[in-house]
């Protein structure tokens, strides 16, 4: 059989390998439209390829996804994260695992997950074609041609195709997908950071609070994590996590919202103030400044005094009632208004997609038309920050991959 892949990315890659693994005599071709291979790939886990996750709780590891986990689950038991590390470690990529579950490999550079997949390729005989973009699909009884953006070359015939083409930021990326049927969901940013106004915040860039709470008022979105101040304003895992779940909420404001921020994470109101009352009794003639609770960054703690109205010589006998219940409510309830996201392009991950309801998770093809699959994130599949975004490539992939053969 001829086999097509349109994408020369992780998806891509992995379902043209298992595809060759499976059907040696298949002959497979990755159309990859511009002239780098795994470019993703490279850059993702800032250079270093975060190239799964080790949560051993399958249900707990499917809650990563905002979109598709559930639908998945049954697809993460065919190809798992424990299934993904084998796969690489026995073809000569060692890997590591970190404290928070995050797997890399040993030598800490993604070119070591690159030159894996791109040798495994070769040494399989899979074609790979650079700068070649596929403008439509066609088909011809229960064929496919594939006509490409150039215009004038022929068109290239294909028992089955599968499409791995990643995510597009715009509907218009997807228009070919939906001209042949299919559900698309509009693609939106997911795992950004947030832009914001206020300089005096700002200026604070750099700090890192690790253990944060931040919610919208008025919704259930919240998340937990380390909180980086930028230049900008927020990132950091909690920001990118809350940006991931609520990332249909977000575009519906336009990106102007409310944030609340408890820069003590869990700690509610009563037990933040019997701390500060604590501290206040313990060290009665120390200056606020120099007092500081709950093991804060000391620029932070200085803002929060000040965004409290507390001027930085007052000692803790000199608080009042009033000035303490300000500084627990800043503690745990502080407020800031969002004026913007700023996604990183690198590392870009888009909500939205073809609809899962539209593929059989089974074998990733097309139910509504036969012979043409999907894998990665051209499908309604996305995921917070920690590997999880990648094992859904190397899951669906593999997946589609096996299937491809006469169906």
């Amino acid at each position: 059989m001829n086999v097509g892949i349109i994408g020369g990315g992780a998806a891509g890659f992995f379902a043209a390998i298992t595809a060759k693994e499976k059907f040696p005599a298949h002959r497979v071709v990755v159309f990859e439209k511009t002239g780098k291979l795994l470019s993703k790939v490279k850059i993702s886990g800032g250079g270093r390829c975060n190239v799964t996750n080790a949560c051993a709780d399958m249900d707990e590891f499917c809650e990563a996804y905002p979109r598709g986990g559930k639908r998945l689950k049954k697809l993460f038991h065919t190809f798992s994260n424990k299934a993904t590390m084998q796969w690489f470690e026995a073809r000569g990529v060692p890997l590591v695992v970190q404290d928070d579950h995050c797997v890399f490999p040993v030598s800490q550079n993604a070119q070591s997950i690159v030159d894996c997949l791109l040798n495994e390729a070769s040494r399989l005989g899979v074609e790979i074609k650079t700068n070649a973009g596929v403008r439509s699909l066609e088909t011809t009884g229960s064929a496919w041609n594939l006509r490409f953006q150039d215009g004038d070359g022929p068109t290239e015939v294909f028992d089955c195709v599968l499409v791995a083409t990643g995510g597009s930021p715009k509907m218009e990326g997807l228009k070919w997908l939906g001209d042949l049927g299919h559900k698309i969901e509009a693609p939106v940013p997911s795992l950004f950071s947030f832009k914001l106004p206020d300089k005096a915040l700002t200026k604070l860039m750099g700090i890192v609070v690790e253990n944060a709470l931040v919610r919208i008022p008025g919704t259930n979105y919240s998340a937990r994590g380390a909180l980086l101040l930028t230049h900008w304003g927020m990132s950091g895992p909690a920001i990118l996590k809350l940006s991931s779940f609520a990332a249909r909420h977000f575009n519906e404001t336009a990106y102007q919202f409310r944030v609340l921020v408890n820069w003590l994470g869990e700690q509610n109101d009563e037990t933040v103030k019997s701390e500060l009352q604590a501290i206040a009794h313990a060290h009665p003639k120390k200056m606020m400044t120099n007092a500081r609770p709950f093991a804060l960054p000391e620029r932070l703690w200085l803002f929060l005094l000040s965004k409290s109205g507390i001027s930085a010589d007052k000692k803790w006998q000199e608080a009042g009632k009033k000035a303490l219940n300000k500084l627990v409510d800043v503690l745990t309830s502080d407020v800031y208004e969002v004026n913007g996201q700023s996604t990183f392009r690198d590392e870009f991950v888009t909500c939205g997609g073809v609809s899962l309801g539209d593929v059989d998770l089974k074998t990733m093809q097309s139910k509504v038309c036969k012979n043409l699959y999907f894998a990665g994130e051209v499908l309604d599949i996305d995921a917070i920050t920690g590997g999880f975004n990648l094992q859904a490539a190397w899951s669906t992939g593999f997946v589609a991959g096996a299937a491809l053969h006469d169906s």
